[in-house]
C-alpha cells in the first residue's frame, strides 16, 4: 500500500497580530484571505483546512493560546511536496515573505507538521501539543518543521 494513502500531512501555522484584523495595518492581509484560502483548495494535494463556516476561514475560531492576538491556520495535505509547493510556489509565496507586516515574529514555533493517518481531521489541542513538542524536542518524527522534515515511515 503507498504510504500516501494511509498518511498525510497536518501543519498547523499560528501567528500573532499586530493590530486587529479589521485595522487598516491589516487590510491587505484580510483582504487576500478568501483568495489564498481558494488557492489552497485549489491546490495538488490538498484535502482539508480548518475554517468557520461561517466566516470560511479561521480567524474568528475559539483557539487553545492564551494570546487573543493569535490567529491560526491549520490544514491536511497528501504529502510534504503538496504543502511546500503551496506555501513557497505560489502567491501565498508572498505572505510567507511579507509576514512582518502583519504579524510580530514569534519567540517559539509558529508552524509545525506531523503525519495523521488518512482521514483524520486534527484538532486545535493537538496541533497546541504539535507544537510545544516542537519546543520543547525540537524536530522529531512526532512534529518537525520544513527545515527538519521526516518521512511517515
Amino acid at each position: 500500500m503507498n504510504v500516501q494513502t494511509i498518511h498525510h500531512l497536518a501543519q498547523i501555522n499560528i501567528a500573532q497580530l499586530r493590530a486587529p484584523l479589521d485595522s487598516p495595518m491589516l487590510s491587505e492581509f484580510v483582504h487576500f484571505l478568501e483568495p489564498i484560502n481558494a488557492l489552497a483548495e485549489s491546490s495538488p494535494g490538498f484535502i482539508w483546512r480548518l475554517k468557520d463556516e461561517e466566516k470560511d476561514n479561521a480567524t474568528g475560531l475559539e483557539t487553545p493560546f492564551d494570546d487573543t492576538e493569535i490567529i491560526v491556520n491549520m490544514s491536511v495535505w497528501e504529502d510534504m511536496e503538496s504543502l511546500r509547493n503551496f506555501a513557497f510556489k505560489t502567491a501565498h509565496s508572498y505572505f510567507v515573505r511579507n509576514g512582518q507586516r502583519w504579524f510580530h515574529k514569534m519567540e517559539k514555533p509558529h508552524l509545525a507538521l506531523w503525519w495523521i493517518p488518512a482521514g483524520h481531521e486534527p484538532t486545535l489541542v493537538e496541533a497546541k501539543t504539535r507544537l510545544e513538542l516542537l519546543d520543547q524536542k525540537g524536530p522529531t518524527p512526532e512534529t518537525f518543521n520544513f527545515g527538519r522534515p521526516f518521512s511517515p515511515q
